[in-house]
């Protein structure tokens, strides 16, 4: 559904100093399939929002294509450019309602601009508000609305055009964990019962482990890391990735959590990693049973991605030094990662 080839965006620097730049997207190509949730996540200045604003050509790609429905959007004159556009729904992190219009009138806004008929207009957008739970608010005003309600008149307004592609600009970032969950359940259902495609920005890696396909990690302006959800979050690479997984399961005890840990365990640490291949579990419960090593579960970490296990499960070992010694060196070579 969206291709980017080699996509850069260059401004002038933000110093000012003449002939420098500031690549705000650096050389990034993706590609996003049709009916899939792809989550882009990073820290703030990593170039995620520039990247979004790339793919519906607000803004225009210094060098690079963008493909969206197998539509080259550079290639494209204004008038069908903006025919393409029509087709991505876009949804914000300060919900941009206006102040002064109802419910309804939001929703109604961009489909009015489209010239349709007001019978029509008015049919889509209350269709629009029932899909996301709001027909009884249509005559309330967006003051009168918690930060959720509101979120999900954004979304209202933005599937009233009947979308291809849905862009979710940090849609949950102003929005408390309970309604964040509600905002993610919505979208899970746009994706599902309605088949629009969804591309969501994120600094959140919970936000991506709870309703992403794929995920591509960026920093710098550029993509370090992508992938499915579940390979990204089990074996990540980049040191960015590393430590965006590890706030998102926190499964591995470090710092303070692991002192403690120390101190009300005399045996030897080990954590084990627990996935949704379960050969890895039992080949450590056969090594330690096989090197008569005696275990208690200090600290564990275990939860699902893409409705798999993922996670892992730190051992208080009792035993021998060798025999532990000997466990650890088998489970490495076994490729059944340990950490001590």
């Amino acid at each position: 559904m969206i291709e980017l080839r080699g996509v850069s965006k260059v401004y002038p620097a933000r110093d000012g100093k003449r002939g420098s730049q500031f690549r705000a997207v650096d050389e990034v190509s993706l590609t996003i399939r049709e009916g899939s949730v792809f989550g882009v996540v990073g820290h703030s200045g990593a170039g995620k929002s520039t990247l979004l604003r790339l793919v519906n050509y607000l803004e225009v790609p210094t060098s690079g294509a963008v493909l969206v429905d197998g539509q080259d959007l550079g290639a494209l004159g204004e008038r069908r450019r903006r025919a393409v556009r029509q087709s991505i729904g876009m949804v914000f992190q300060q919900f941009n309602l206006f102040r002064s219009r109802t419910v309804l009138g939001n929703v109604a806004y961009p489909l009015k601009l489209s010239g349709l008929p007001r019978a029509e207009v008015r049919a889509r957008a209350e269709e629009a508000l029932r899909f996301v739970g709001l027909a009884e608010h249509a005559r309330r005003y967006p003051e009168q609305l918690s930060g959720g309600q509101r979120q999900r008149v954004g979304i209202a307004r933005a599937l009233a055009t009947s979308p291809k592609v849905l862009l979710c600009d940090e849609a949950t970032s102003a929005l408390d964990p309970q309604t964040t969950g509600e905002v993610l359940a919505l979208l899970q259902r746009v994706n599902s019962e309605l088949g629009i495609t969804i591309v969501l920005i994120t600094h959140e890696m919970d936000v991506v482990r709870g309703i992403c396909d794929e995920v591509a990690v960026m920093e710098d302006g550029k993509v370090v890391e992508s992938g499915s959800v579940y390979d990204v979050f089990s074996r990540p690479e980049h040191p960015t990735t590393v430590s965006f997984v590890r706030s998102a399961l926190h499964d591995v005890p470090d710092g303070a959590a692991l002192e403690r840990l120390r101190a009300r365990h005399g045996g030897r640490l080990v954590t084990l990693p627990v996935s949704g291949d379960s050969a890895g579990t039992h080949e450590w419960s056969r090594l330690l049973r096989r090197h008569e090593l005696d275990f208690s579960i200090a600290h564990a970490g275990v939860g699902e991605v893409q409705s798999r296990p993922l996670g892992s499960v730190t051992l208080e070992l009792r035993g021998p030094d060798d025999a532990i010694d000997a466990f650890l060196t088998e489970l490495a070579a076994a490729g059944k990662a340990a950490a001590a």
